[in-house]
């Protein structure tokens, strides 16, 4: 699906860009990783090389210019191009209702979702020569609002908007730019979120999934995986005729009119 594809996946996590770097890497895209930690990703690229893929992860802090600067150096020395950019860094500013979140973690969050991936395009756009797509990852609570996500929401609404102007002025350059709206993931985060509401209400981890899933259509909450599936179909040339385009991916729970 993404052969002679070169990739730059931001935010490589231990749950969904972890996954959709490797799933990237068996489709034939060459990866670039960035994230501020090296752990996830130097155990990627590991699972990665021992599947026959290609890939390199570089530190990045998103929010410095310089970092995001060698993290596309890097792809453009290695594979000499860049085709495929996912921006899915983010920063949560935590649990806590709009009016009472700090506006330090505000205004990070925005940093990191929004001004990262707008420094992130700027770099990689450059290096598009033949077109290209970029793929922004959102989150389901800008459609359907969840208490305790608003700082998060906030941040994600913005780049939201942000996708549709990037795909309205850069498709002179033929580059694509969608973007993959998830609900619940069951990676590390939902899980982390699983507990503490079993916690808070004096149940199992089990009572908190089943309530989640019985919301979904189909019946679970849908893995990093499984979804990281919906953002290779935008990068890929199965797509060549998408851009400004939302793509929910949530197991049915939200079905937009």
């Amino acid at each position: 699906m993404l052969k002679d594809q070169v990739v730059i996946v931001s935010g490589v996590g231990a749950g969904l860009g972890a996954k959709l770097a490797a799933r990237a890497a068996a489709e034939g895209a060459k990866v670039v990783m960035a994230a501020r930690s090296s752990e996830v990703m130097d155990q990627t690229a590991k699972e990665i090389a021992a599947a026959g893929g290609e890939s390199v992860a570089v530190p990045c802090d998103v929010r410095k210019p310089e970092d995001v600067e060698r993290v596309v150096s890097t792809a453009v020395e290695r594979y000499g191009t860049v085709t495929g950019l996912v921006n899915s860094a983010y920063s949560h500013p935590g649990f806590t209702d709009l009016l009472e979140t700090a506006d330090k973690q505000l205004r990070r969050a925005m940093d990191v979702i929004l001004f990262g991936a707008l420094e992130m395009s700027r770099a990689a756009v450059p290096h598009m020569t033949n077109g290209g797509s970029i793929v922004n990852v959102g989150t389901m609570s800008t459609r359907r609002p969840l208490r305790g996500e608003a700082g998060y929401a906030v941040a994600k609404s913005a780049l939201d908007m942000a996708s549709k102007y990037m795909a309205l002025e850069l498709g002179e350059k033929n580059i694509r730019v969608n973007q993959a709206i998830m609900g619940w993931l069951d990676g590390p985060g939902v899980r982390f979120y699983l507990t503490m509401t079993a916690e808070q209400k004096g149940i199992t981890e089990q009572d908190v999934y089943d309530e989640i899933a019985s919301n979904i259509p189909v019946g679970r909450i849908p893995t990093d995986e499984a979804c990281a599936g919906a953002i290779l179909y935008l990068l890929s040339d199965y797509a060549s005729e998408v851009t400004g385009a939302t793509l929910d991916v949530n197991g049915g729970e939200f079905m937009p009119a």
